[in-house]
């Protein structure tokens, strides 16, 4: 009886605790298959090779160099996107997931997040013309309400 209870206990610990977050994985991968380790090093959106991939926290990443792969097995937190890779400025200022065009971009504070863009709205602009420490700061606190919930 006590094992069972302590294998019911590792069981239901193990699925609340390792609820993962909801990636932004539109088209398969991170970032829409754009290299996340090139914002940082290549100081631009490189996009990755299907044979160079990783998958990190369940999401599947891409990479357009094996170095920049290395980088990323090496240290995957620092360069994963902020809020899943969902729209930096729709988690902050609408509470509410969006897609992304890879190529909106900025890297803040040593971390990257992303932004939707569209001919008619363009959210990283938005995002630099609002008060962007207020934004990041309830962008931060929006997410975690929506990191686990599907879009």
């Amino acid at each position: 009886m006590k094992q069972l209870i302590t294998l019911l206990f590792i069981g239901i610990s193990t699925t609340l605790f390792s609820q993962q977050i909801d990636y932004n994985t539109k088209k398969g991968y991170v970032a829409e298959g754009y290299d996340v380790v090139s914002y940082f090093v290549n100081k631009k959106p490189l996009i990755g090779k299907k044979k160079l991939h990783a998958t990190f926290d369940g999401a599947k990443f891409k990479f357009s160099s094996t170095k920049n792969l290395e980088l990323f097995k090496a240290n995957p937190t620092k360069y994963i996107p902020q809020y899943g890779g969902y729209c930096a400025y729709a988690v902050a200022a609408k509470k509410t997931k969006m897609y992304i065009d890879a190529e909106a971009y900025e890297i803040r504070d040593g971390k990257l997040y992303l932004f939707y863009n569209s001919w008619l709205s363009n959210k990283l602009e938005d995002w630099k013309e609002g008060n962007t420490k207020k934004l990041q700061a309830k962008g931060d606190k929006n997410w975690e309400v929506l990191k686990h919930k599907k879009y």
